[in-house]
Protein backbone atom coordinates (compact mmCIF):
# COMPACT_ATOMS: atom_id res chain seq x y z
CA UNK A 1 0.00 0.00 0.00
CA UNK A 2 1.15 3.48 -0.75
CA UNK A 3 0.14 6.23 1.86
CA UNK A 4 0.47 9.90 1.52
CA UNK A 5 0.45 12.03 4.75
CA UNK A 6 0.06 15.81 5.87
CA UNK A 7 1.09 16.62 8.96
CA UNK A 8 1.49 21.01 9.53
CA UNK A 9 2.28 20.93 12.68
CA UNK A 10 5.06 19.59 15.18
CA UNK A 11 1.98 17.42 17.63
CA UNK A 12 0.24 15.93 14.28
CA UNK A 13 4.44 14.95 13.22
CA UNK A 14 4.90 12.91 15.93
CA UNK A 15 1.56 11.67 16.28
CA UNK A 16 1.65 10.29 12.11
CA UNK A 17 5.15 9.18 12.83
CA UNK A 18 3.46 6.46 15.20
CA UNK A 19 0.81 5.54 12.50
CA UNK A 20 3.25 5.07 10.20
CA UNK A 21 5.25 2.93 12.06
CA UNK A 22 2.04 0.70 13.06
CA UNK A 23 1.13 0.36 9.43
CA UNK A 24 4.59 -0.58 9.21
CA UNK A 25 4.14 -3.36 11.64
CA UNK A 26 0.86 -4.52 9.76
CA UNK A 27 2.16 -3.95 6.47
CA UNK A 28 6.07 -4.61 6.07
CA UNK A 29 5.73 -3.39 2.31
CA UNK A 30 3.74 -0.08 3.10
CA UNK A 31 5.22 3.03 1.40
CA UNK A 32 5.00 6.60 2.03
CA UNK A 33 5.32 10.11 0.77
CA UNK A 34 4.39 12.82 2.85
CA UNK A 35 4.01 16.77 4.24
CA UNK A 36 5.57 16.06 7.85
CA UNK A 37 8.66 17.03 9.76
CA UNK A 38 11.16 15.07 12.07
CA UNK A 39 10.01 12.87 13.65
CA UNK A 40 7.95 11.20 10.50
CA UNK A 41 11.83 11.40 8.44
CA UNK A 42 12.69 9.43 10.77
CA UNK A 43 10.38 6.35 9.91
CA UNK A 44 10.57 7.23 5.99
CA UNK A 45 13.16 8.89 4.60
CA UNK A 46 10.43 10.79 1.69
CA UNK A 47 9.65 13.78 2.96
CA UNK A 48 8.41 16.17 0.18
CA UNK A 49 8.17 19.65 2.56
CA UNK A 50 9.09 20.07 6.21
CA UNK A 51 6.06 21.60 8.52
CA UNK A 52 8.26 24.37 9.82
CA UNK A 53 7.70 25.89 6.42
CA UNK A 54 3.88 25.69 7.18
CA UNK A 55 3.81 26.58 10.64
CA UNK A 56 1.60 30.12 10.54
CA UNK A 57 -0.74 30.54 13.53
CA UNK A 58 -3.43 32.92 14.21
CA UNK A 59 -5.92 34.95 11.38
CA UNK A 60 -2.93 37.31 10.90
CA UNK A 61 0.05 35.48 10.68
CA UNK A 62 -2.46 33.13 7.93
CA UNK A 63 -3.84 36.02 6.29
CA UNK A 64 -0.56 37.95 5.41
CA UNK A 65 1.36 34.65 4.29
CA UNK A 66 -1.23 33.54 1.53
CA UNK A 67 0.52 33.66 -0.79
CA UNK A 68 3.03 31.09 0.77
CA UNK A 69 0.30 28.82 1.68
CA UNK A 70 -1.25 28.49 -1.67
CA UNK A 71 1.98 27.90 -3.17
CA UNK A 72 2.55 24.57 -1.15
CA UNK A 73 -1.11 23.63 -1.41
CA UNK A 74 -0.40 23.53 -5.59
CA UNK A 75 2.89 21.53 -4.78
CA UNK A 76 1.30 19.07 -2.77
CA UNK A 77 -1.86 18.43 -5.51
CA UNK A 78 0.74 17.94 -7.78
CA UNK A 79 2.94 15.61 -6.17
CA UNK A 80 -0.39 13.47 -4.89
CA UNK A 81 -1.01 13.36 -8.65
CA UNK A 82 2.46 12.09 -9.52
CA UNK A 83 2.60 9.57 -6.56
CA UNK A 84 -0.83 7.93 -7.28
CA UNK A 85 -1.43 6.85 -3.25
CA UNK A 86 -3.89 4.27 -2.09
CA UNK A 87 -4.60 6.95 0.54
CA UNK A 88 -4.31 9.83 1.83
CA UNK A 89 -4.19 10.50 5.84
CA UNK A 90 -4.47 14.11 6.65
CA UNK A 91 -3.97 14.81 9.96
CA UNK A 92 -4.91 17.84 11.82
CA UNK A 93 -4.17 21.23 10.16
CA UNK A 94 -7.58 22.05 8.68
CA UNK A 95 -7.19 25.14 6.50
CA UNK A 96 -4.63 23.22 4.34
CA UNK A 97 -5.73 19.91 4.60
CA UNK A 98 -9.33 20.64 3.63
CA UNK A 99 -8.21 22.02 0.80
CA UNK A 100 -6.24 18.70 0.19
CA UNK A 101 -9.33 16.86 0.54
CA UNK A 102 -11.36 19.08 -1.81
CA UNK A 103 -9.15 18.41 -4.35
CA UNK A 104 -8.43 14.48 -3.63
CA UNK A 105 -11.89 13.47 -3.17
CA UNK A 106 -13.03 15.25 -6.39
CA UNK A 107 -9.87 12.96 -8.33
CA UNK A 108 -10.93 10.00 -6.78
CA UNK A 109 -8.64 9.30 -4.08
CA UNK A 110 -9.54 7.48 -0.87
CA UNK A 111 -9.29 10.32 1.75
CA UNK A 112 -8.60 9.82 5.50
CA UNK A 113 -8.82 11.94 8.30
CA UNK A 114 -6.60 11.40 11.66
CA UNK A 115 -7.00 14.01 14.41
CA UNK A 116 -10.11 15.82 13.94
CA UNK A 117 -10.08 19.48 13.16
CA UNK A 118 -11.51 21.42 15.86
CA UNK A 119 -15.04 22.20 14.05
CA UNK A 120 -16.76 21.74 17.17
CA UNK A 121 -15.38 24.88 18.42
CA UNK A 122 -16.50 27.20 15.67
CA UNK A 123 -18.59 27.30 12.83
CA UNK A 124 -19.93 23.66 13.75
CA UNK A 125 -21.03 23.57 9.85
CA UNK A 126 -18.21 22.97 8.54
CA UNK A 127 -18.48 19.06 9.61
CA UNK A 128 -20.88 19.36 6.66
CA UNK A 129 -18.22 20.04 4.44
CA UNK A 130 -15.95 17.84 5.96
CA UNK A 131 -18.22 14.60 5.45
CA UNK A 132 -18.47 15.55 1.69
CA UNK A 133 -14.57 14.90 1.59
CA UNK A 134 -13.38 13.10 3.48
CA UNK A 135 -14.22 8.91 3.81
CA UNK A 136 -13.41 8.39 7.17
CA UNK A 137 -12.58 10.40 10.15
CA UNK A 138 -10.54 8.56 13.20
CA UNK A 139 -11.44 10.95 16.24
CA UNK A 140 -9.17 11.21 19.05
CA UNK A 141 -11.29 13.19 21.67
CA UNK A 142 -14.65 11.26 23.25
CA UNK A 143 -17.03 13.87 22.34
CA UNK A 144 -16.08 13.86 18.52
CA UNK A 145 -18.23 10.84 17.44
CA UNK A 146 -21.50 12.14 18.89
CA UNK A 147 -20.71 15.41 17.41
CA UNK A 148 -20.61 14.16 14.10
CA UNK A 149 -23.23 12.16 14.23
CA UNK A 150 -25.32 15.74 15.23
CA UNK A 151 -24.43 15.75 11.19
CA UNK A 152 -25.49 12.78 10.01
CA UNK A 153 -21.99 11.43 9.77
CA UNK A 154 -21.82 7.71 10.89
CA UNK A 155 -18.82 7.29 9.15
CA UNK A 156 -16.35 8.33 12.41
CA UNK A 157 -14.17 5.93 14.59
CA UNK A 158 -12.59 7.30 18.37
CA UNK A 159 -9.33 5.01 18.34
CA UNK A 160 -8.31 6.60 21.43
CA UNK A 161 -5.97 9.40 22.47
CA UNK A 162 -2.57 9.66 20.57
CA UNK A 163 -1.38 11.50 22.97
CA UNK A 164 -1.66 8.83 26.12
CA UNK A 165 0.00 6.47 23.52
CA UNK A 166 3.14 8.46 23.18
CA UNK A 167 3.12 9.29 27.61
CA UNK A 168 2.59 5.61 27.96
CA UNK A 169 5.34 4.71 25.83
CA UNK A 170 7.64 7.18 27.06
CA UNK A 171 10.57 6.07 28.96
CA UNK A 172 11.89 8.53 31.66
CA UNK A 173 15.76 10.04 32.25
CA UNK A 174 16.12 8.82 35.93
CA UNK A 175 19.14 10.91 35.18
CA UNK A 176 17.44 14.29 33.92
CA UNK A 177 17.98 16.43 37.45
CA UNK A 178 21.69 15.43 37.31
CA UNK A 179 22.18 16.39 33.46
CA UNK A 180 20.79 19.95 33.99
CA UNK A 181 22.22 20.41 37.46
CA UNK A 182 18.92 20.51 38.99
CA UNK A 183 18.38 20.18 42.58
CA UNK A 184 16.02 17.52 43.44
CA UNK A 185 14.69 19.30 46.86
CA UNK A 186 13.77 22.43 44.64
CA UNK A 187 10.27 23.08 43.29
CA UNK A 188 10.73 22.51 39.91
CA UNK A 189 8.09 24.53 37.77
CA UNK A 190 7.86 23.30 34.24
CA UNK A 191 7.03 26.33 31.59
CA UNK A 192 5.35 25.23 28.22
CA UNK A 193 5.38 27.96 26.35
CA UNK A 194 4.73 26.22 22.82
CA UNK A 195 6.34 25.70 19.95
CA UNK A 196 5.84 28.62 17.25
CA UNK A 197 7.94 31.62 16.98
CA UNK A 198 4.27 33.92 17.34
CA UNK A 199 3.46 31.92 20.67
CA UNK A 200 6.74 32.79 22.43
CA UNK A 201 6.96 36.41 21.49
CA UNK A 202 3.26 37.12 22.90
CA UNK A 203 3.68 34.80 25.82
CA UNK A 204 7.05 34.76 27.12
CA UNK A 205 6.93 38.36 28.45
CA UNK A 206 4.59 37.62 31.31
CA UNK A 207 6.16 34.44 31.49
CA UNK A 208 9.23 36.35 32.37
CA UNK A 209 7.63 38.41 34.94
CA UNK A 210 5.93 35.78 36.61
CA UNK A 211 9.46 33.94 36.90
CA UNK A 212 10.83 36.97 37.98
CA UNK A 213 8.35 37.54 40.57
CA UNK A 214 8.82 33.95 42.39
CA UNK A 215 12.74 33.10 43.29
CA UNK A 216 11.30 30.60 45.43
CA UNK A 217 10.56 28.37 42.47
CA UNK A 218 12.59 27.09 39.88
CA UNK A 219 11.31 27.48 36.46
CA UNK A 220 12.54 25.03 33.88
CA UNK A 221 11.48 26.43 30.21
CA UNK A 222 10.78 23.90 27.69
CA UNK A 223 12.69 24.92 24.73
CA UNK A 224 12.57 23.69 21.15
CA UNK A 225 16.02 23.27 18.53
CA UNK A 226 13.63 23.83 15.72
CA UNK A 227 13.78 27.73 17.03
CA UNK A 228 16.61 30.19 17.62
CA UNK A 229 17.88 30.25 20.62
CA UNK A 230 17.78 33.66 21.08
CA UNK A 231 14.14 33.53 21.42
CA UNK A 232 14.55 32.70 24.83
CA UNK A 233 17.04 34.85 25.95
CA UNK A 234 14.67 36.56 28.29
CA UNK A 235 13.89 34.15 30.66
CA UNK A 236 17.20 32.24 30.36
CA UNK A 237 19.05 35.00 31.77
CA UNK A 238 16.97 34.93 34.99
CA UNK A 239 18.99 33.60 38.03
CA UNK A 240 15.87 30.60 38.67
CA UNK A 241 15.18 29.68 35.61
CA UNK A 242 16.98 26.66 33.30
CA UNK A 243 16.33 25.81 29.55
CA UNK A 244 15.20 22.50 28.61
CA UNK A 245 15.72 21.74 24.76
CA UNK A 246 13.28 18.57 23.43
CA UNK A 247 12.99 17.04 26.75
CA UNK A 248 9.53 17.86 27.46
CA UNK A 249 8.43 15.06 28.89
CA UNK A 250 10.96 14.71 31.12
CA UNK A 251 10.70 17.69 32.31
CA UNK A 252 6.81 16.90 33.49
CA UNK A 253 7.74 13.73 34.79
CA UNK A 254 9.91 15.56 37.22
CA UNK A 255 7.64 18.64 37.36
CA UNK A 256 5.43 19.98 40.75
CA UNK A 257 3.40 22.23 38.17
CA UNK A 258 3.75 23.81 35.18
CA UNK A 259 3.06 26.94 33.00
CA UNK A 260 1.51 25.18 30.00
CA UNK A 261 0.28 27.57 26.63
CA UNK A 262 -2.97 26.31 25.94
CA UNK A 263 -2.64 23.29 22.84
CA UNK A 264 -1.72 20.41 23.26
CA UNK A 265 0.55 20.32 25.71
CA UNK A 266 -2.39 20.56 28.44
CA UNK A 267 -3.78 17.34 27.76
CA UNK A 268 0.16 15.68 28.01
CA UNK A 269 0.66 17.72 31.29
CA UNK A 270 -2.45 16.26 32.62
CA UNK A 271 -1.59 12.42 31.76
CA UNK A 272 1.96 13.01 32.84
CA UNK A 273 -0.42 13.98 36.70
CA UNK A 274 1.05 17.46 36.77
CA UNK A 275 -0.96 20.40 38.01
CA UNK A 276 -1.47 23.48 35.60
CA UNK A 277 -2.26 26.59 34.83
CA UNK A 278 -3.19 27.44 31.47
CA UNK A 279 -2.43 30.64 29.55
CA UNK A 280 -2.60 31.92 26.11
CA UNK A 281 -2.11 35.22 24.20
CA UNK A 282 -2.03 36.12 20.45
CA UNK A 283 -1.91 38.75 18.55
CA UNK A 284 -4.75 41.51 19.54
CA UNK A 285 -6.59 40.92 15.90
CA UNK A 286 -6.37 37.29 15.74
CA UNK A 287 -7.87 37.52 19.31
CA UNK A 288 -10.62 39.47 18.48
CA UNK A 289 -11.61 37.46 15.25
CA UNK A 290 -11.23 34.22 17.52
CA UNK A 291 -13.56 35.21 20.12
CA UNK A 292 -15.99 36.05 17.91
CA UNK A 293 -16.36 32.57 16.22
CA UNK A 294 -15.14 30.28 19.00
CA UNK A 295 -18.11 28.84 20.68
CA UNK A 296 -16.88 26.62 23.08
CA UNK A 297 -16.80 27.51 26.79
CA UNK A 298 -13.11 26.12 27.41
CA UNK A 299 -9.90 26.10 25.30
CA UNK A 300 -7.71 23.53 26.95
CA UNK A 301 -8.47 19.99 25.91
CA UNK A 302 -8.60 18.85 29.64
CA UNK A 303 -11.27 21.31 30.58
CA UNK A 304 -13.01 20.30 27.34
CA UNK A 305 -13.00 16.60 27.64
CA UNK A 306 -14.26 16.90 31.19
CA UNK A 307 -16.66 19.60 29.99
CA UNK A 308 -15.88 21.53 33.08
CA UNK A 309 -13.31 23.85 34.93
CA UNK A 310 -10.65 21.28 35.88
CA UNK A 311 -7.39 23.55 35.42
CA UNK A 312 -7.68 27.43 35.44
CA UNK A 313 -7.76 29.32 32.40
CA UNK A 314 -6.11 32.25 31.90
CA UNK A 315 -6.76 34.05 28.30
CA UNK A 316 -5.34 37.37 26.99
CA UNK A 317 -6.01 40.42 29.11
CA UNK A 318 -6.90 37.80 32.22
CA UNK A 319 -2.87 36.54 31.52
CA UNK A 320 -1.18 38.38 33.89
CA UNK A 321 2.40 37.53 36.07
CA UNK A 322 0.20 38.17 39.06
CA UNK A 323 -2.58 35.92 38.33
CA UNK A 324 0.04 33.33 37.19
CA UNK A 325 1.57 33.55 40.32
CA UNK A 326 -1.43 32.88 42.69
CA UNK A 327 -2.91 30.20 40.47
CA UNK A 328 1.17 28.29 41.13
CA UNK A 329 1.15 28.95 45.18
CA UNK A 330 -2.44 26.92 44.61
CA UNK A 331 -1.23 24.40 42.65
CA UNK A 332 1.88 23.18 44.23
CA UNK A 333 -0.08 23.31 47.39
CA UNK A 334 -3.37 21.66 46.37
CA UNK A 335 -2.54 19.85 43.01
CA UNK A 336 -4.91 18.79 40.95
CA UNK A 337 -6.26 14.67 40.18
CA UNK A 338 -6.97 13.53 36.52
CA UNK A 339 -8.43 10.44 37.21
CA UNK A 340 -11.83 10.99 35.34
CA UNK A 341 -10.00 12.24 32.80
CA UNK A 342 -7.98 9.23 31.74
CA UNK A 343 -10.85 6.81 32.08
CA UNK A 344 -12.98 8.87 29.77
CA UNK A 345 -9.88 8.46 27.48
CA UNK A 346 -10.27 4.99 27.65
CA UNK A 347 -7.63 2.43 26.69
CA UNK A 348 -7.50 2.33 23.18
CA UNK A 349 -3.89 2.74 21.27
CA UNK A 350 -4.48 5.49 18.92
CA UNK A 351 -1.95 4.13 16.54
CA UNK A 352 -2.95 0.94 16.23
CA UNK A 353 -6.69 0.96 15.69
CA UNK A 354 -5.94 3.96 13.13
CA UNK A 355 -3.63 1.75 11.11
CA UNK A 356 -6.18 -1.58 11.20
CA UNK A 357 -8.60 1.31 10.00
CA UNK A 358 -6.54 2.58 6.89
CA UNK A 359 -5.71 -0.72 5.90
CA UNK A 360 -9.18 -1.67 5.86
CA UNK A 361 -10.24 1.03 4.00
CA UNK A 362 -7.45 1.31 1.72
CA UNK A 363 -7.86 -2.39 0.07
CA UNK A 364 -8.93 -2.23 -3.17
CA UNK A 365 -12.55 -3.37 -3.58
CA UNK A 366 -12.62 -7.08 -5.20
CA UNK A 367 -15.41 -7.60 -7.86
CA UNK A 368 -16.76 -10.86 -8.31
CA UNK A 369 -17.07 -12.30 -11.29
CA UNK A 370 -20.05 -14.86 -12.44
Amino acid sequence: MKYYLIAGERSGDLHASNLMKALLDQDPNAEFRFFGGDYMQAVADTLVVHNRKLAFMGFWEVITNLNTISKFIRQCKKDIASYQPDAIILVDYAGFNLKIAKYAKKAGFKVLFYISPKVWAWNQKRALKIKQRVDHMFAILPFEVGFYKGFGWKDVTYVGSPVAEVVENHQVNKNFLAEHSLDSTEKIIAVLPGSRRQELHHILPTIEQAISDNPQLHFCVAAVKSLPSELYDSVNNLANTTLIFDETFDLLAHAHAAIVTSGTATLETALWGVPQVVVYKANWFSYKVAKSLVKVKFISLVNLIMDMEVIKELIQDDCTASNISRELVMLVEDGIDYTTLREKLGDKIASIETAKGVRKLSEPKITKTV
